[in-house]
């Protein structure tokens, strides 16, 4: 190979050399490692240059992540600089910016890909405008904030063919995929029943509550004009930031928003469950269940149960699926041995030769009645691997080969999760859910919330 032709080339044409030569098994010579990057680093040849947009908490996690898998972090963008300090001090080469619309203007040639580890408010605007910018993205769970944004993201990233995945980290575990392949392969039989449930909702951060009345001083640290995005302006308060927005309409999607997206992901995978067709909730801010209580429209509610309706699926029979909250869970099977019970966070699967249960993330399955494992070791291993959820979006970049959790996949099943949120706002009403064009169709006026009416001068 020439001088010439060992020049790094520009990190555009970059991009499709490392596809191009993936895909059509091409090898070619790299300057060893210990020369260009130090012994067991990656090479700057093979390094994807990498923004990430919010740069504290779950959004610190994944530039970390991703920069121990050789990724250059270019630049760095939060509106709290106390949040984001230990990601600014770890990477002190990287520019920093408060706007992520100023750093992708001024970064667009400069970069590769975009992490997005925001409030859930925050994900849909900062995603699209990385993808609009022709940058791979790697976004944190729920996808989005509203069923708009999601279906609007997930058909931008499409078009756009930049590699993208969503923080639902368990979908690449091994444990998702022994729940794929034992359930597809009839061990547990017949499954028309599935409930999820999680213990958040309260325990991390406040619901059922109002908004506060007293205004503290914003942090000098802090851009809360920025921090606001596209949601209605409001005085500052620490209720909201750094961490119980969870709890808010306005900026978070509750329980089923911040844990669904690691719970639901692996029935509607398994199952092949695809858009439901109704929804019905019951909340309490009580204690007690109720059916078309007045809602709390500042917050979530204390705990709820979310009823779905899945229909057939060719050959796959209906499902119902409830999901449980804020400490509610579903009765344990009779079928758990003395002593067991039902992790904090999970799935339990009803079939009609047994049952099946997994904690969140694609815990391990464990079966019910025990015996079932003994079939199950006879289920060969007919689903690819994952090299780990990071890994896998890393290496889209490199090669345009989609990883597991895609928008492509991640987009729908981030939709089922918000179809629940979207339930809260009418609970003790069944829904019925047009998925094709994203409405209530004998509920007209829950419409108004599939998607949130954006503040000037913000745009998805």
């Amino acid at each position: 190979m020439s001088s010439k032709s060992q020049r790094a080339p520009s990190r555009k044409s970059r991009r499709e050399f490392l596809a191009t030569s993936a895909a059509l098994g091409i090898s070619f010579t790299i300057v060893p490692r210990h020369v260009l990057g130090g012994q067991g680093q990656t090479p700057p040849s093979e390094r994807i240059n990498v923004a990430g947009i919010g740069c504290g908490g779950m959004g610190g996690g994944d530039i970390a992540t991703v920069s121990k898998l050789g990724a250059n972090m270019v630049a760095l963008c939060d509106v709290d600089e106390a949040r984001a300090a230990g990601t600014f001090a770890a990477h002190p080469q990287a520019r920093r910016y408060k706007d992520f619309r100023e750093m992708l203007d001024k970064e667009a040639k400069n970069i590769d890909a975009v992490t997005v580890g925001t409030p859930d408010h925050i994900h849909a605007v900062a995603s699209m405008a990385a993808i609009r910018a022709g940058k791979h993205v790697y976004c944190q769970k729920p996808l989005t904030h509203t069923l708009h944004e999601c279906r609007e993201l997930t058909k931008a990233a499409k078009a756009a063919k930049v590699a993208t995945s969503m923080g639902n980290q368990g979908h690449a575990s091994e444990g998702s995929r022994l729940t794929n392949e034992w359930i597809q392969a009839g061990v547990i039989g017949e499954v028309r029943e599935v409930h999820c449930w999680s213990d958040r909702a309260g325990r991390l951060w406040k619901q059922g509550i109002g908004r506060p009345t007293d205004t503290p001083s914003i942090p000098p640290t802090l851009d809360w004009n920025l921090w606001l995005g596209p949601i209605a302006e409001r005085p500052y308060h620490p209720a909201y930031a750094p961490f119980g927005w969870r709890g808010w309409w306005d900026f978070g999607t509750g329980a089923i928003g911040d844990m669904g997206c690691h719970i639901i992901d692996h029935p509607v995978w398994a199952l092949k469950l695809g858009a439901p067709t109704a929804v019905e909730a019951r909340t309490t801010h009580d204690g007690t269940l109720l059916e078309g209580n007045k809602l709390n429209f500042e917050t979530f509610p204390i705990a709820a149960i979310i009823y779905y309706e899945f229909p057939a699926r060719g050959n796959l029979p209906p499902v119902r699926m409830t999901w449980y909250d804020g400490g509610l869970m579903p009765p344990a099977p009779a079928e758990l041995p003395a002593g067991q019970k039902l992790p904090d966070n999970g799935v339990l699967y009803v079939g009609s030769k047994g049952k099946m249960y997994h904690g969140s993330h694609g815990g391990m399955p464990q079966l019910l009645p025990g015996e079932l494992h003994e079939a199950a070791k006879a289920v060969p291993k007919t689903m690819e691997r994952s090299p780990g959820h990071y890994e896998e979006w890393v290496n889209a970049c490199k090669t345009g080969k989609q990883p597991a959790a895609s928008f492509d996949y991640s987009g729908p099943m981030t939709e089922t999760a918000l179809l629940g949120v979207l339930s809260l706002r009418a609970p003790g009403t069944k829904l019925l859910w047009d998925s094709e064009n994203q409405k209530v169709t004998n509920v007209p006026e829950v419409n108004q919330y599939v998607h949130t009416e954006y503040r000037k001068g913000w745009t998805l």
